[in-house]
């Protein structure tokens, strides 16, 4: 399979001005060759047009700006081809169908121009998988998080205590093999603290609240409080349409709603949720569990009150340090504010009057948040489960390696651990791993 020369449209599908195809394999500039005949080759990295014409029937395909790349200097590492035609259909499709007629060419698979370069070293297994969130980024957040991981973030924090648990292995390794050899006495209980150094190490970066996992997939915010309070009409005025049914009848929201939102830059799911009250509907009553179950997993809570009447006290018994408590209906006759303080908003979401107040104080939480995660750690933040489980056994194999009664049971343990820190980034034997990460990418990447 990776003797092939694969080719894939690296641009969205549809008509565009340009759309890019890209090529990449052993027979690349053979192709490039058969598909500007009489032209000169150009050099390597320099961009030409070219006319494109079928090898077949001799007919042009189109003008196109043209960009060879010779291995290992490109980005698979192989040498490589992208043809930046015009981006109308006919065009793409007509290109596409003379490439796969080339000898030794075929359509790319999902991701397999990244795990070409995996596997011939041009990147490891974190850029690859930043590469997939660059693709899928939606916001700043994650547009700067997926960069970061791209240059190296975590590639580097990982081989680093990879490579310093290989060196303790290695010394483990001479006192077992060579103890009639003269070694330092004690060499085990020596190298003792610099296993527990990586391991506080270890723990500080698991020890992150998820939020580097929160940013690429989204903060969880939640809409609490009493039936008619106005969370399905803050909901839709939040994600600006109809995504929940408003009814002035109470108990019309039974389930959990979510939408997706970029707001100042994050990724947020925001979920409505049934009115909290004391019922003998069954259905509504699994509604309202559900919210307060959603209430505990929410990294940030709106708790809303209709602002006419009394304190709802099962929504102020949500009241912690992840809520904004809002005070809704400030249009009102009879709007009291029956709770005072800096941080309360007042608001009439029927009239749009204090939504970007609260926008602001959403966006003021979820900054600290990030922030409070990133000042309690010099750590890059882990982005993916993956990452996660790897270092955990690492971390558990390294507890066993200080406790272990012998020293070949250390040694073994410390090898565990490296394994799994090489698991993280493919310098170990991954391959069970590839097909699971490079299937979410898009054909051309």
């Amino acid at each position: 399979m990776s003797g092939d020369t694969i080719f894939a449209l690296s641009t969205p599908p549809g008509r565009s001005g340009v759309a890019v195809i890209r090529v990449s394999g052993p027979a690349a500039w053979e192709g490039y060759s058969l598909l500007t005949p009489g032209q000169i080759l150009p050099t390597a990295r320099q961009a030409v047009t070219r006319k494109l014409f079928d090898p077949n029937s001799g007919e042009i395909l189109d003008h196109a700006m043209v960009i060879g790349f010779r291995g290992p200097s490109s980005f698979t590492g192989e040498d490589s081809v992208e043809y930046q035609i015009h981006g109308g259909t006919a065009i793409i499709d007509g290109v596409l169908k003379v490439l796969s007629s080339l000898p030794y060419h075929r359509m790319a698979l999902p991701g397999e121009f990244t795990r070409r370069a995996f596997e011939n070293g041009k990147i490891d297994l974190t850029a690859a998988e930043a590469i997939a969130d660059l693709i899928h980024a939606e916001t700043e957040s994650q547009r700067l998080q997926a960069l970061k991981q791209m240059d190296g973030a975590l590639f580097y924090l990982y081989e680093g205590w990879k490579d310093r648990l290989a060196r303790i292995l290695a010394l483990m390794e001479a006192d077992l093999d060579f103890s009639d050899q003269d070694l330092p006495d004690d060499l085990i209980l020596k190298v003792t603290p610099d296993v527990t150094d990586i391991m506080g190490e270890i723990d500080c970066h698991l020890n992150d609240g998820h939020r580097g996992e929160l940013l690429r997939d989204g903060l969880r915010l939640v809409i609490l409080g009493a039936p008619n309070a106005g969370k399905s009409s803050l909901l839709n005025k939040l994600c600006q349409r109809d995504a929940a049914i408003v009814s002035p009848i109470a108990g019309t929201t039974r389930d959990v709603i979510d939408v997706h939102l970029n707001l100042g830059g994050y990724s947020v799911i925001l979920a409505d949720t049934a009115g909290l009250r004391e019922t003998d509907n069954h259905i509504e009553a699994e509604g309202i569990t559900r919210a307060i179950n959603r209430a505990g997993q929410a990294d940030l809570k709106i708790l809303l009150f209709d602002g006419t009447k009394e304190l709802d006290q099962q929504t102020m018994d949500l009241v912690d340090d992840r809520s904004i408590i809002v005070l809704n209906k400030s249009d009102e006759k009879g709007f009291h504010a029956p709770i005072e303080g800096p941080n309360i908003l007042k608001m009439s979401v029927l009239r749009d009057e204090g939504i970007e107040e609260l926008i602001d104080s959403i966006i003021a939480a979820l900054k600290a948040m990030i922030e409070a995660a990133n000042s309690s750690s010099h750590f890059p933040l882990l982005t993916r489960a993956r990452h996660r489980e790897a270092l955990e056994k690492a971390y558990l194999s390294l507890a066993r390696s200080v406790s272990a009664p012998l020293p070949e049971l250390a040694a073994e343990d410390i090898r565990m651990a490296v394994r799994h820190l090489g698991s993280l980034t493919g310098r170990v034997d991954v391959e069970d791993l590839l097909d699971m990460i490079f299937r979410d990418f898009c054909i051309g990447k």
